[in-house]
Parts: C-alpha cells; structure tokens; sequence
C-alpha cells in the first residue's frame, strides 16, 4: 500500500516516514515538507494512507484531508500534530486515526494497522441498538435505557474515549482524568482498577468489542455503536437539531469540544 507524509518540521518528517517504511502493511511510502508540494504530488497519485501534520503554514493537515476525502472517500487519514486541541476537527473529518507528538514507533505501527484494517473491513453504516449520547450528560444506551457504571470514573473513562475517538496511552488518559496529579506507581495502579471495572461493565452487558486495548493503548471502536456527536459531524440534520449547546456537561475536559460543536453548527 502507498502512503504520504506531510510534515513541515523536517526531522519529525524523515522519522516518520523511517518508521513507515519499516512496517509490512505499507510498500511505498513518500514525505513532504511543503503541503503545496504534497498537494500537487497528490493530484496524479492514489494513496492508501495520509498522515498529516495538522499545523502547517500555506495549506493545513485539515484542508489537505478534506480535499483528499472528496477525491477518495475510501483513502485513511492519520493526524499527526503536537496540539491536542485539535482532535474534534481531526474527526470531523472522519479521520482514522490522531497522534500526538513524539511519535513512538509502537504508536505509529499501531495507527497505521487500525486505519489500514479499517479501511479494508468498513461496511456501510448501520443503526445500532447501542447509542453513547453525548448531548447534555453522558450515557451509554441500550434500546433507549442507560446502563449502570460500578464506578463513576469507569464511565467518565469511557466518555473520554467517545469524546477522543483516537487511541489514548494510559497516561494520556490519567493526564485528562486526574488533570495534575502524578502518573506514578499508586496512579497507575488506580486507573488500572478503572479500566477493569469498565471491562467488566461491557462485559456484563455483551458490549465488551466496543472497546480496544492495543501496544499499551486504548480506544473505542466507532462501528460498534452509534454516537449523537459522530452522527452529528457527519451532517445529520437530526442530530444537529437535537444539540442544544450542553455536551457530556458533568466533565470539565469536554469544553474544548463543546465550544467546538457550536462553532461548527453556526459555520
């Protein structure tokens, strides 16, 4: 499969595409400092896979994903940027996968492989009796009726996980949770108890393919359940008369993509 790397900051660039061009699912692999250039090389050459810094001067990570989706639906999109703040307008874009810089190789592989399956794997979308809602409070819904956490940082692990849509490292997770606290032994151990419980919740209720743990990481997996906020970036014109300005309102780390959701309604 052919890639793209497109990155302005050279030395992020040359080790990126290293790292791709070491991994079995990817035969050709090509890197651009200049978005320009990228862009030009892409209008007489398909790519499997884009991965794209977001910040760039001239033409961004996220006009060059938006005009890569319009020529080729099908084709993944990998961001790569140091700014977390960027994530929901990354999946607005319906991207498949988003890392933050430094990029480890564990990381990488384990993006690349998730956006390439997917690719490969994605069936047409189909209504699902499971519904993460995100509007006002967050619940996670069967036929309608919410389900019961065993604890209340079990189900805020798993809102940030819709909220994010991308894998997260444990301490990337720890960091949003427990905002300043130290990531050591004792803080590890904790979140380890969350995660349990919350496998142990899906479990209970036949939900456990919703999440994926992977090369130290964790994320939701989108097709499993339907979501009021993926639905309404996609342009549901239900879903987007259905926000009335309060999302996942019980955690203060949500704000980001609150205010983003009401810029993107009056756009």
């Amino acid at each position: 499969m052919r890639a793209i790397c497109v990155d302005d900051e050279v030395l992020i660039l040359q080790m990126v595409v290293d790292m791709c061009r070491k991994l079995p699912e990817l035969d050709d692999v090509q890197g651009f400092a200049s978005s320009q250039e990228a862009q030009d090389w892409l209008q007489d050459h398909p790519v499997d896979l884009a991965i794209l810094d977001i910040d760039m001067p001239g033409i961004s990570g996220i006009t060059m994903a938006r005009k890569l989706k319009e020529k080729d639906p099908e084709a993944a999109v990998i961001f790569l940027t140091g700014y977390s703040q960027y994530a929901v307008e990354a999946f607005a874009m319906h991207a498949s996968g988003y890392l933050l810089k430094p990029v480890s190789e564990k990381r990488l592989e384990a993006e690349v492989q998730y956006a390439l399956g997917r690719k490969k794997t994605q069936a047409p979308f189909v209504p699902s009796a499971v519904l993460a809602r995100t509007f006002g409070t967050f619940e996670l819904c069967i036929n309608g009726t919410p389900i019961a956490f065993e604890r209340a940082r079990s189900k805020e692990l798993l809102a940030l996980l819709v909220d994010r849509r991308g894998s997260m490292t444990r301490a990337e997770i720890h960091a949003v949770l427990w905002e300043d606290a130290p990531y050591d032994r004792a803080a590890q151990k904790q979140l380890d108890v969350v995660i349990r419980s919350l496998k142990k919740t899906l479990l209970n209720h036949h939900l456990d393919q919703i999440l994926e743990m992977k090369s130290g990481t964790l994320r939701v997996v989108p097709q499993e359940f339907e979501c009021d906020m993926y639905r309404l970036l996609a342009g549901d014109i239900e879903a987007v008369n259905a926000y009335q300005g309060e999302y996942m309102s019980s955690y203060s780390w949500a704000s980001t993509t609150e205010g983003y959701l009401v810029r993107y309604i009056g756009s």
